[in-house]
């Protein structure tokens, strides 16, 4: 998979942020509630959506069982 390589202008932080900021959004939640449910503060979402900081797989597993998505349906929405 090559996500950021076919698209020079965005990073692939920024993909990642993009991608799980309209996850959330498709639930109707907020950054609050989001970061409630995993565990997390709201600023740690917001800089991922925002493309300002990684986070780990782990996070990204916790990410997908809210958004009730397998992560091979969270890593295809990429």
């Amino acid at each position: 998979m090559t996500i950021a390589y076919m698209n020079k202008e965005k990073t692939n932080l920024k993909i990642l942020g993009e991608c799980i900021r309209e996850l959330r959004k498709s639930k109707n939640l907020t950054q609050f509630e989001l970061a409630e449910k995993i565990g997390l503060s709201t600023n740690f979402i917001g800089m991922v959506e925002r493309g300002e900081r990684n986070t780990t797989v782990d996070k990204i597993f916790k990410l997908a069982d809210v958004f009730n998505i397998t992560m091979e349906e969270f890593f295809k929405k990429l």
